[in-house]
């Protein structure tokens, strides 16, 4: 069995997690609870964190599906280089983005995914884990003469090669059951 690549886990937990902290900031903010600016920090940091943690990042072994737009914020994140590439600063940052946004019960649900992300990133940083991002790759063209040898001569629809009969002048092989056959009844043309 394979190795599991933490970074994956952790990277979906902190998307969802920040979406879950931006939905509890607009609940705490729009129902003006008593300390209602920690839904105000909530929904900045689950901003943030939704546009850290969008582009996911290149497995090891195999093939990543990119996100949809996610080449777009790639290169932002690129940018940042060794803060966003290295899990042990992810795991801290989740860490201490998510310590605020306890102090208020529409953000704890949000607080503590977030926990278990930096957690995650943790471990996966101990593993010795990073975030490299998914370069496209050029697409590579199929040389037209090394494709096709020759071009079909009969039109579709065609039958398959074994069923194909090869023309033959021997008549042994023209009353075998693939060649021509000979009607047995006389077929005469009578109008009754």
């Amino acid at each position: 069995m394979g190795q599991i690549e933490w970074a994956m886990w952790a990277n979906e937990q902190a998307l969802a997690s920040g979406l879950i902290l931006i939905t509890g900031g607009i609940v705490a903010t729009a129902g003006r609870f008593t300390q209602w600016y920690f839904g105000a920090y909530s929904i900045a940091a689950g901003v943030l964190i939704c546009l850290l943690e969008y582009p996911r990042g290149k497995r090891k072994k195999g093939s990543t599906m990119e996100r949809c737009g996610q080449k777009y914020l790639t290169t932002v994140v690129k940018l940042f280089g060794p803060l966003t590439r290295n899990y042990y600063i992810r795991a801290v940052l989740h860490f201490l983005l998510s310590v605020p946004a306890g102090f208020l019960l529409a953000t704890i649900l949000g607080t503590v995914c977030l926990v278990i992300a930096s957690v995650i990133y943790l471990l996966a940083a101990i593993r010795g884990e990073q975030w490299t991002p998914i370069e496209p790759k050029p697409k590579e063209r199929p040389q037209v003469g090394g494709t096709i040898k020759q071009p079909p001569t009969n039109p579709p629809p065609r039958p398959p090669v074994e069923v194909r009969k090869k023309p033959s002048v021997d008549k042994e092989e023209a009353a075998t059951p693939g060649g021509p056959q000979v009607n047995p009844i006389p077929v005469t043309d009578e109008v009754v």
